[in-house]
């Protein structure tokens, strides 16, 4: 019986994939399950966040992951990665709460972006600490890496927000080795990042040797697309386009996901895992480089996470 679960769910020994990675975010898994009481997985449908996911299932296997995943709805996400979010949630028969930005608007609680660079993205953080306190999470698990952008970079694995929700880099705990404090005072919170020392390419690998399924926009497929300021957009009734911006058919694919509004794609003809592989070897930009939100400011995703974001 044990042999058949196992099976199913597929746990591989890895080859190309660095098995301390691995091992390390387990660990961390455990100790926010032994250290918190109300935990969740922050859940983007994203590959980052599957990751998560699958590591969370090793971790406590042959139980099924104790944490429910908490989605924040911009309500301009893609079509496709909400499908695979459902369905994924259906297969493993675990808890999703949905939270919607569009009620917080609605709510008054935040405003509508206007204009051409208008965005949901920003207003994810309000949508996302209101969940927080409605559920009393303590910690939120999240899939964000240190390789990604330089603010994320001086985050702890255990990163602790105050009781406002808010982060300052200049207050968090040394982790020294593997000893991680998840000792909190009221009102207090805790994000919690098990794949900070990955890499994008780590990722890749682990999807690669776990024979992970993702959203289809990761693989090249043809699109409806229009340029902008160099980048190239998916042609979407969210997005303001000026006269000039008219869309044309392309073959892209998606390097990360996030709202349709400030996402951008690749032109790529990469569509297995392999060549997607390849392709990041030789890749001069980040995969945040095709994220407008980061290019706002020098220090947007810092004042972002300042106020409370992921």
């Amino acid at each position: 019986m044990v042999a058949e679960a196992k099976e199913k769910v597929n746990f591989k020994t890895n080859k190309s994939f660095p098995r301390q990675l691995e091992d390390e975010a387990i660990y961390i898994l455990r100790e926010v399950a032994a250290q918190f009481e109300k935990p969740a997985i922050l859940f983007s449908g994203g590959k980052d966040s599957i990751t998560i996911v699958r590591l969370a299932q090793k971790a406590f296997y042959p139980g099924k992951i104790p944490f429910p995943l908490l989605h924040v709805d911009t309500g301009h996400n893609f079509p496709e990665t909400i499908e695979f979010r459902d369905a994924l949630v259906k297969e493993l028969g675990v808890e999703l709460i949905v939270r919607n930005v569009e009620d917080s608007i609605k709510q008054g609680k935040v405003k509508e972006e206007t204009g051409k660079y208008a965005s949901r993205n920003a207003l994810q953080t309000v949508t996302l600490l209101d969940a927080i306190e409605e559920h009393k999470f303590d910690a939120c698990i999240g899939g964000a890496r240190r390789d990604e952008e330089k603010a994320r970079a001086k985050e702890r694995i255990f990163s602790v927000r105050n009781d406002f929700g808010q982060w300052d880099s200049k207050k968090q705990r040394p982790e020294i080795f593997d000893m991680l404090n998840g000792k909190i005072e009221i009102g207090e919170n805790v994000r919690v990042f098990p794949i900070s020392n990955w890499t994008e390419l780590d990722v890749w690998n682990y999807i690669k040797e776990e024979e992970l399924e993702i959203p289809s926009i990761y693989y090249s497929h043809e699109r409806d697309v229009f340029d902008r300021d160099g980048m190239i957009w998916s042609d979407s009734e969210f997005i303001n386009k000026s006269a000039d911006e008219i869309p044309y058919k392309s073959i892209v694919r998606f390097r990360t996901v996030g709202d349709m509004t400030c996402t951008a794609a690749v032109s790529s003809d990469a569509n297995t895992i392999d060549q997607i592989i390849e392709e990041i070897l030789g890749a001069e930009i980040s995969e945040r480089g095709a994220r407008i939100d980061d290019k706002r400011s020098e220090a947007a995703m810092e004042k972002r996470k300042q106020q409370g974001y992921f």
